[in-house]
């Protein structure tokens, strides 16, 4: 080995200043003491043993190589040392920093290893470095987003060793090393359901149209009582949006029914009531909690909307003497189902009577003399 025996013998000292290291490990004994005259042995050696092309340099030496880059830091060459090269295009530079050696996924630029978790699903990706919120909620979105459902709230968590569990993204949090992380859609507190005030209070009539007159089971029943909410509304200042299933080929809503004051009433060819434009209703009215929902069919229009609004975090009263279908088995299971998933079902009178709350409300004695006649059982009481 080319390397002398007291090149080892190195102080703590060097090894943290090259300058020094090169002085103990590359000059023989009599060198090391004047650093001036060092400076030009190690030059000289540098330019006529190991310059390319030169004649016996001597490049397989290890004592040479660390000479050469030692003399190529230094700008010493008597030419331009040859060109670092650069990453190729389009690919993002990472250069680590800090410890943890290959595995450890610090960089200071380029892209960082995170792992996504949504639902049962974990799927390694990555970031650009420095990434915050937006970047992450974008990458979960081109993960899974045929899985999240855009009308949820979600909340993003960042798996913290120090505890060993998710907590909550820290505020102004940017991505500086790998990590793991999940998004958690917050659930709807079914103990909080229930409560109605015509403030925060919105009424849907869904599809009670003239072609369903001679199929939907007790359909004249469901207008009387739908009618009876409607005045209801009217007095308690309460708003109304109304559907119509494809107007053309069904017809337009029932004579029976006044659809005078109501805030919307539009057609649609989706089975729900949720369309844009009602959403943009919803959203121009403060505080919106609920929605109590009557119409035609229970198992089709009226099942698929109360579980969308109930998605959008609005609690859903559904007037099981105001809907029906046309088979009264479908309607009975809908029912069932919907109050499973933590949907009211309720009738018209207690709707009305739980939105005056108090017999000394100006109102009451109206809406006593709507609900005075009892309202028809519209075949409920034979199938409860």
């Amino acid at each position: 080995m080319a390397l002398r025996k007291h090149a080892f013998c190195c102080s703590s000292q060097a090894l943290y200043q090259p300058d020094l290291l090169v002085l103990q490990i590359l000059l023989p004994p009599s060198r090391r003491g004047d650093y001036a005259s060092a400076q030009e042995y190690l030059l000289g050696n540098a330019s006529r043993q190991i310059q390319p092309g030169s004649p016996g340099s001597h490049v397989n030496s290890p004592r040479t190589a660390l000479l050469g880059r030692w003399a190529e830091r230094e700008g010493r060459w008597g030419h331009k040392p040859p060109p670092r090269t650069r990453p190729e295009a389009g690919r993002p530079r990472q250069v680590r920093v800090g410890g943890g050696g290959p595995g450890s996924g610090r960089r200071r630029w380029g892209t960082v290893p995170v792992l996504f978790c949504f639902s049962v699903f974990a799927r390694p990706s990555s970031v650009p470095h420095g990434a915050g919120y937006e970047l992450l909620i974008q990458k979960f979105l081109s993960l899974y987003g045929d899985q999240i459902d855009m009308h949820r709230k979600f909340v993003v968590q960042l798996f913290a060793e120090e505890w060993g569990q998710y907590v909550d993204l820290p505020k102004g949090f940017a991505v500086s090393e790998r990590c793991k992380v999940r998004l958690v859609p917050l659930q709807i507190q079914l103990t909080t359901l229930g409560n109605l005030t015509p403030s925060s209070t919105v009424f849907f009539c869904c599809d009670m149209q003239e072609r369903f007159r001679p199929a939907i089971k007790y359909f004249g029943d469901i207008i009387s009582v739908g009618q009876r909410l409607l005045q209801g509304a009217r007095m308690l200042g309460i708003p109304v949006i109304v559907t119509e299933q494809y107007p053309k080929g069904l017809g337009s809503t029932v004579q029976e029914i006044d659809l005078t004051g109501v805030k919307l009433v539009l057609p649609k060819t989706k089975f729900s009531m949720v369309l844009p434009e009602v959403e943009a209703a919803l959203a121009e009215i403060p505080g919106v909690r609920s929605v109590v929902l009557f119409g035609v069919e229970t198992h089709v229009c009226i099942q698929q909307t109360a579980l969308e609004l109930v998605g959008r975090g609005i609690e859903v009263h559904i007037v099981a003497d105001a809907t029906s279908s046309r088979s009264m088995m479908d309607r009975m299971f809908a029912l069932e189902r919907l109050a499973r998933t933590g949907i009211i079902v309720t009738t018209s009178e207690a709707v009305l009577l739980q939105l005056v709350a108090d017999k000394d409300h100006p109102k009451f004695k109206e809406i006593q003399n709507l609900i005075k006649a009892s309202a028809p059982e519209s075949g409920l009481l034979s199938k409860v």
